[in-house]
């Protein structure tokens, strides 16, 4: 991917699926584009690839500043551009988004720019606007990512997800690595801007999961709901910001039920 953004950036890098190829399983409609969350890489979504793999096409790119792409500068706008070529090279010009915290905000930025690329929207961790006093998360976890030490920031993310997690969940983010300064670099892109005119934009099909404890982005996604055209919001129980991995069942569960509800009208 070239260095300065363009409208001709390449897509971003895909990691491999079970065919080694970047997509799950052989082709089929529609394409699941799956966007990870800050210092992570699209491993974070093994396990909802693995459930979903055998039904449709799952792709699990990582963005600007991470894994494959950890080269690539991270902006909103850079990492926007590549998502959306991403679906024009590798889905045929359509997939539904998942984004879960950054990948939330990128997926949101995507659909209100190229909403005819977009079959549909699932925002995970990704409705507060990180504007104002909001921001200080952000600016906090930034500072981490950007100061802190490396490895003793890898070792600690290590420790949690090996003693939270199981390993058909752990192991694949482990070996994904961690990207603390592309993180760092992508939390700052985020502060002072607004998704929710972003959402409104986009007028195709939207569901909003968060975790119960995940306070910071619960109790602002009605918000979101109210500013989106066809929206829908779920809270999934005992689960905090990782609710893919918090609650994968669940999760996997209602994204599935949202995806067939997008196909059927299709098919």
């Amino acid at each position: 991917m070239p260095r300065a953004a363009s409208s001709r950036r390449r897509p971003i890098a895909v990691g491999p699926g079970e065919d080694g190829s970047g997509a799950a399983s052989a082709d089929r409609s529609p394409t699941i584009i799956f966007l990870h969350g800050t210092r992570l890489t699209g491993s974070q979504w093994a396990i909802q690839v693995d459930a979903l793999g055998d039904e449709y096409r799952c792709l699990t790119p990582d963005l600007p500043g991470h894994g494959l792409a950890a080269n690539d500068p991270f902006t909103l706008a850079a990492a926007a551009e590549a998502v959306a070529q991403t679906i024009e090279a590798e889905a045929d010009g359509r997939a539904i988004l998942v984004g879960l915290s950054l990948g939330g905000y990128v997926a949101m930025d995507v659909a209100a720019r190229w909403p005819e690329r977009v079959a549909g929207l699932v925002l995970a961790g990704a409705t507060t606007e990180p504007v104002g006093p909001r921001a200080l998360a952000f600016h906090g976890l930034a500072w981490i990512f950007g100061t802190l030490d490396e490895t003793w920031l890898r070792r600690i993310n290590v420790w949690f997800f090996r003693g939270r997690y199981r390993p058909a969940i752990a192991d694949p983010i482990v070996a994904g690595g961690f990207y603390f300064r592309g993180g760092a670099a992508a939390l700052r892109s985020l502060v002072g801007e607004r998704f929710r005119p972003r959402l409104a934009r986009y007028r195709g099909p939207i569901l909003i999961l968060n975790g119960e404890f995940d306070l910071l982005f619960r109790l602002s996604q009605r918000s979101f709901v109210d500013a989106a055209d066809d929206a829908r919001a779920a809270v999934i129980p005992r689960a905090t910001h990782l609710t893919n991995i918090d609650r994968p069942d669940v999760f996997t569960a209602a994204l599935r039920r949202f995806v067939r509800s997008v196909v059927a009208p299709l098919e």
